[in-house]
């Protein structure tokens, strides 16, 4: 296998045996292949073509897939790399103005031209810091990440496969740092720093000066979950701060507006299960009342709603007032069993289709659902 070689589709379609619905699996190989994760969308080429990172040969690689053809390409032929710079292409991201995606290997942040596939780095994690995911800005010039204190001296960390030390680090109150590197190469600077463990970089899709960010570990512990910050001016503020002690919101996302923010959440007790719309700035709050198990959940606006709790991908449908729903799209029976398998669907930026990972096949594999009629589904 090398760069530019193209391989012939691997795709089959079938109806899901709860909702009819076909579903197109995109990938077919006997080797674990996933989608970015679903803050990040794979999507180039004016959405026809879409990114993902597949073990193959007993390797991981970044590879394409042409939508309209099925074809698949492969863009890199990386040498595996030992933890904890392991190769993994779940933090990866895409330029939302140029066909250029950005992905880590052996702790060099990577640029690659996804027209001559040609890679270069952009920066290296500092000596003794471990990276996180990335984004883009919305004007294309930086790619920010979050990178914080490699403790795995100090005690286990496996975050990828099973969360191991997941609580330990965030007592541990590690130095954390927000990097805002150049796309053109003319370096990075520190945007926010602070000895807390910081994870979820998320640049707005719209605003080019702001993210949000998050302060990790279990939801109902931390100080404050989601966090805004201006890259421009270095300032930094809570968004949706907790209202009783723990209380828990989280898996927050962009609006593809760029300035609201969707999250759930639950109280202490767990009694009252909330969704809320929320904008950047901590203003125009919207919660209502979500008695429902949701798994990771996305949208592109307050309309319509996926998330992917259980073994079924569901949605949920705004009515002025609450969400309908939960209604099934298809299954997924993913084992979530580690990151990459987690199914994080996600809809593409028109709403038309769904995207998921499931190793329902015993491997991880890429799932496109085309959006049918919400009140043709089945209620859950």
């Amino acid at each position: 296998m090398s760069v530019g070689q193209v391989f012939a589709p691997e795709w089959t379609v079938y109806d899901d045996p709860i909702s009819g619905v076909p579903v197109k699996q995109l990938t077919n190989y006997k080797g674990h292949s996933h989608h970015f994760y679903f803050t990040n969308p794979g999507w180039y080429a004016g959405g026809t073509k879409l990114l993902f990172g597949s073990d193959r040969e007993n390797r991981a690689n970044l590879f394409s897939i042409d939508l309209a053809s099925g074809e698949i390409t492969q863009l890199t032929d990386l040498e595996p790399v030992a933890p904890p710079y392991e190769t993994e292409f779940i933090f990866s991201c895409v330029n939302p103005l140029r066909d250029e995606a950005y992905f880590w290997y052996n702790g060099q942040m990577m640029a690659i031209d996804l027209q001559s596939y040609e890679s270069r780095p952009l920066w290296t994690v500092p000596k003794g810091f471990l990276h996180n995911i990335m984004n883009v800005t919305a004007d294309g010039k930086f790619v920010c990440t979050g990178i914080y204190e490699d403790l795995s001296h100090k005690f286990k960390v496996d975050l990828l496969h099973g969360y191991v030390g997941f609580r330990e680090y965030m007592i541990a109150n590690p130095l954390s740092q927000i990097m805002r590197v150049a796309t053109d190469g003319s370096g990075a600077k520190v945007a926010w720093g602070e000895n807390a463990w910081i994870g979820h970089v998320n640049t707005s899709p719209t605003q080019p000066h702001l993210l949000t960010f998050c302060h990790e570990g279990p939801w109902h512990e931390v100080d404050n979950r989601i966090w805004g910050l201006n890259i421009d001016s270095g300032e930094a503020w809570q968004i949706r701060p907790r209202t009783h002690a723990g209380e828990r919101v989280g898996h927050e996302y962009w609006y593809a507006d760029g300035v609201n923010l969707g999250y759930h959440g639950a109280s202490a007790d767990g009694s009252h299960k909330l969704f809320g719309r929320i904008r950047y700035d901590n203003s125009d709050l919207l919660e209502v009342n979500f008695p429902h198990e949701t798994g990771h959940i996305h949208s592109n606006d307050h309309n319509l709603i996926v998330g992917d709790a259980g073994r079924v991908v569901r949605l949920w449908q705004w009515n002025g007032a609450d969400f309908d729903g939960p209604r099934v799209l298809c299954e997924h029976r993913s084992s979530m069993h580690v990151q990459k398998l987690h199914v994080h669907p996600r809809f593409n930026a028109a709403g038309t289709h769904v995207l998921f990972t499931s190793d329902r096949s015993g491997y991880g594999n890429l799932y496109l659902v085309e959006m049918p009629n919400f009140e043709a589904l089945p209620e859950l």
